[in-house]
């Protein structure tokens, strides 16, 4: 009967049979808070095509450019002609470039949320350790910052060329600050409503499409409805129609509380009582944002 002999292990055999389980970890737990900031500090450099490719920096930048170029030109003008004061006020600039910013707002609101509802990673977000308002808080903040440099950065090229030029310094301060606490307004207004038009739908497309017929057309519909009235003699409603715009809400605002010129039809503002009203809308849409992106992602993060 024939023997069999075991096959012996080739000369050189390193078999070995490793643990692939997973390891415990034992680092440091950073928590929401950290979460929560590196969500913003992400979605901020987002705006602006930060870490992003290249194609994705193009637009933010361009726009930011757009923003700061007759900035500049009016400086270099005030400070050749040496001008008494600058050809344009502070809080009147946002209100001239408007069409940039609402561009901005609607490039920006649906590149920040749209990726996140299209590819389903909200669920993932909110598994831990950050919550729903940790993520609305996040987004809400990143966007209006970003609205804010956009805003405030051709705004202080001003401040410093009439400084430059050797203007009051006073006048200048207190316009400088006037014109912030507009834009600061401005963006978190701006911020809200782009972002609540943003998170409706999953497709950018879309999502830009919507935030610039709701900024264009609201802005067009009432600037022509406060021309009828002026034509009509009715200039006691022009102040109330203003309230149906988000940017002739913000000029309504600065223009009876923050010394600005009006751009409503005749130059005439609202009063101090029409003007508490417009604080009190302005705020109450800014609430009313964030209580909507609440409610979305509530339902999204299911």
């Amino acid at each position: 009967m024939a023997v069999e002999h075991p096959v012996a292990s080739p000369p050189g055999d390193q078999t070995r049979i490793h643990n692939i389980g997973y390891r415990t970890y034992d680092g440091p737990r950073l928590g929401r808070s950290y979460a929560r900031r590196s969500l913003y500090s992400q979605s901020l450099r987002g705006a602006y095509g930060l870490g992003r490719s290249v194609k994705s920096k193009v637009l933010p930048m361009l726009l930011f450019v757009v923003m700061c170029v007759p900035a500049a030109i009016m400086v270099a003008v005030a400070v050749a002609t040496k001008a008494n004061d600058l050809p344009v006020e502070y809080t009147r600039y946002a209100i001239i470039m408007q069409a940039v910013i609402s561009l901005y707002v609607a490039s920006q609101a649906p590149q920040s949320v749209s990726r996140d509802l299209r590819f389903k990673t909200v669920p993932l977000y909110f598994s831990r350790p950050i919550e729903t308002a940790d993520y609305v808080r996040a987004k809400y903040a990143a966007l209006a910052s970003a609205m804010f440099i956009l805003t405030a950065a051709p705004l202080l090229v001003l401040y410093v060329g009439a400084l430059l030029a050797k203007l009051d310094f006073a006048d200048q301060t207190k316009g400088f600050a006037q014109g912030l606490v507009s834009v600061a307004l401005l963006s978190l207004l701006f911020a809200g409503l782009g972002l609540v038009i943003a998170a409706v739908t999953p497709r950018r497309g879309f999502g830009i499409a919507a935030v610039i017929a709701v900024l264009t057309i609201s802005y067009g519909a009432v600037s022509t409805l406060q021309a009828i009235a002026e034509v009509q003699n009715s200039s006691g409603s022009i102040a109330w129609i203003g309230l149906f715009s988000p940017i002739t809400l913000i000029d309504g605002v600065q223009s009876a509380f923050l010394g600005a010129t009006s751009a409503f039809p005749g130059g005439v503002g609202p009063t101090n009582g029409e003007g508490v009203v417009y604080v009190l809308v302005a705020l109450g849409l800014i609430a009313a944002c964030y209580g909507l992106l609440m409610r979305r992602y509530r339902k999204v993060g299911l």
